[in-house]
């Protein structure tokens, strides 16, 4: 599907490692050289053409990013990353609680999505409940969020996939679980949203944020929230710096540049066929869990009904390095270690080491399944 629009793609690699970053599409690839070129190279705000046009630019981004996430051009803010963003509101939100105001997180999630508000509930005194995945399965059900809520949770921060076996949670229980107690829910959409289209209105989630590098664009965040929630906070910033919001979230200038990308990507998603999307993917997923299964020198992390198509594996008496450097001298790209989901890594007790993660986008195809199977199986001999 589209691998043609992929020019990473033409390097003869298996490209498994889409997990941590997808490879970049070529009409964003385009609209970013062009941007540059056009010498509307200018900051926003200004009386001349060029600073109009960078301000339609950041106008049409916010528009293109609501559209795709299912909110409103007023309420997407940019920042350099999932983990600065989350960070920033992380730090924001949470100083308006009291001592004893409590939010959940879980093990499933990125590191991203946990140490964030851990840094900042341990400055304002508030206390940090885990849910825990589902032994074995690694589900995260809503019962699992429930078991940990109170009347005292403010903020619930749960991802939409795991990035480190795919696991999809019960999003619509969990929300619906956090709103009878009065708390708000932040999703983390990173890993997810290449996969699924996911729209905040129909969640009912109160902020769900991703970056635009995992489908298929440049490194910059996206968080979608409600105009009316951006307003109510008040992150620190400079003091000449816009006080509307989103202005008074993004902190300096923005990547243009990178915006012109955003765009481009957020206008190929929403051209995607996700139906088609998830049941190519989820064939490769098959395919791929499949045979790893029938080797016994492998041992697979997680069974989830549904699930993101991300594995993670470990293989009996290799350090999942010697696997990674392996797959590589056979140009397969994977991931070993443990991919920021640090919490994960201790409840399965693969810490320090890890274990090897394979994933799959839409412009893979069945041949780089049958590739990671047969050098895996070697590692038997």
């Amino acid at each position: 599907m589209n691998r043609d629009r992929f020019p990473g793609l033409g390097d003869g690699w298996a490209r498994l490692d889409g997990a941590a970053g997808s490879q970049v599409l070529d009409s964003v690839i385009e609209a970013m050289s062009d941007f540059m070129r056009s010498g509307a190279m200018a900051n926003h705000g200004g009386a001349f053409k060029a600073a109009h046009e960078t301000d339609e630019l950041v106008h049409s981004t916010r528009a293109a990013c609501a559209t795709l996430l299912g909110g409103e051009p007023e309420g997407i803010f940019f920042g350099p990353s999932f983990t600065a963003t989350t960070m920033r509101f992380a730090a924001t939100v949470v100083r308006a609680l009291e001592p004893g105001d409590e939010i959940v997180c879980t093990r499933l999630d990125h590191d991203s999505n946990v140490r964030p508000w851990v840094i900042a509930a341990e400055r304002a005194g508030v206390t940090v409940n885990f849910a825990e995945p589902t032994e074995g399965t690694l589900e995260l059900p809503a019962s699992a969020v429930e078991a940990v809520l109170t009347e005292r949770t403010k903020w619930v921060a749960v991802t939409a996939a795991s990035n480190a076996v795919g696991t999809v949670p019960d999003l619509e229980g969990i929300v619906a679980a956090a709103h009878r107690v009065g708390a708000r829910v932040y999703i983390d959409a990173v890993h997810a949203t290449p996969h699924r289209r996911y729209d905040l209105a129909t969640l009912g989630a109160d902020v769900l944020a991703c970056s635009a590098y995992k489908w298929f664009g440049p490194h910059v965040s996206v968080l979608c929230a409600s105009p009316a929630l951006l307003s109510e906070f008040r992150p620190d910033k400079l003091n000449p710096a816009p006080e509307e919001a989103p202005d008074r979230w993004e902190l300096g200038t923005l990547p243009f540049e990178s915006l012109a990308g955003v765009r481009a990507a957020a206008e190929y998603m929403l051209e995607l066929d996700f139906d088609a999307v998830r049941a190519h993917e989820e064939g490769l997923m098959q395919q791929a869990l499949d045979g790893l299964r029938a080797m016994d020198h492998v041992t697979l992390y997680g069974d989830a009904g549904d699930r993101a198509p991300t594995l993670m594996f470990t293989v009996k008496d290799v350090h999942p390095e010697a696997v990674a450097k392996a797959l590589a001298e056979r140009e397969i790209a994977v991931w070993n270690g443990n991919y920021y989901a640090w919490e994960l890594e201790r409840v399965l007790g693969l810490a320090p080491h890890g274990g090897i993660r394979a994933g799959f986008l839409h412009y893979n195809d069945a041949s780089d399944a049958e590739r990671l199977l047969a050098a895996v199986s070697e590692l038997a001999e």
